[in-house]
C-alpha cells in the first residue's frame, strides 16, 4: 500500500508524477530543479543558489509528511556541468544534516525547464 504526499510550499510536479510517495518505512520523494514555488520561477543563475532552492523544495516535501532532511538516507543529485560539482557539494553539505545521507551525483545531457541540477532522496520514515 502506498501514500502519495504533496506541498504547496514546494514545486508543483510538472509532469505525470507524485511529489512524493510512501511505501512501507520510506518515502521517495521525487526529483526537485530548483523552482521557486511562490513565482514559479527558475533559479539557474548560480549552482549554489540553485541547489539551495532544490533542497529546500524536497524539505518542504518532507515536511508535508512530518519528516525532516535528517530523516534522509539517500539521495541522487542530477547535474548538466561537471564544474557545478564543487558549489553543489558545498551547498549539500551547509543544509543537509549529519551524518550525511548516501548519495550519488550523475551528470546528465539535460534536466527539465533547462534546470542546472535536480535532487531527488528516499528517506526513513522512523528515524
Amino acid at each position: 500500500m502506498t501514500d502519495t504526499i504533496s506541498s504547496s510550499d514546494a514545486a508543483a510536479p510538472l509532469a505525470s508524477y507524485s511529489q512524493a510517495v510512501v511505501a512501507g518505512d520510506l518515502m521517495f520523494v521525487s526529483g526537485q530543479i530548483p523552482i521557486n514555488p511562490a513565482t514559479g520561477e527558475l533559479i539557474n543563475s548560480a549552482i549554489e543558489t540553485a541547489t539551495e532552492q532544490s533542497l529546500l523544495n524536497v524539505q518542504r516535501i518532507l515536511q508535508a509528511a512530518g519528516l525532516e532532511l535528517s530523516h534522509v538516507v539517500k539521495s541522487s543529485v542530477f547535474l548538466i556541468n561537471t564544474e557545478d560539482y564543487p558549489g553543489m557539494d558545498a551547498t549539500y553539505k551547509r543544509i543537509m544534516p549529519e551524518p550525511f545521507p548516501a548519495r550519488e551525483a550523475i551528470f546528465v545531457a539535460g534536466l527539465p525547464k533547462s534546470a542546472r541540477i535536480e535532487i531527488s532522496v528516499i528517506a526513513h520514515t522512523q528515524r
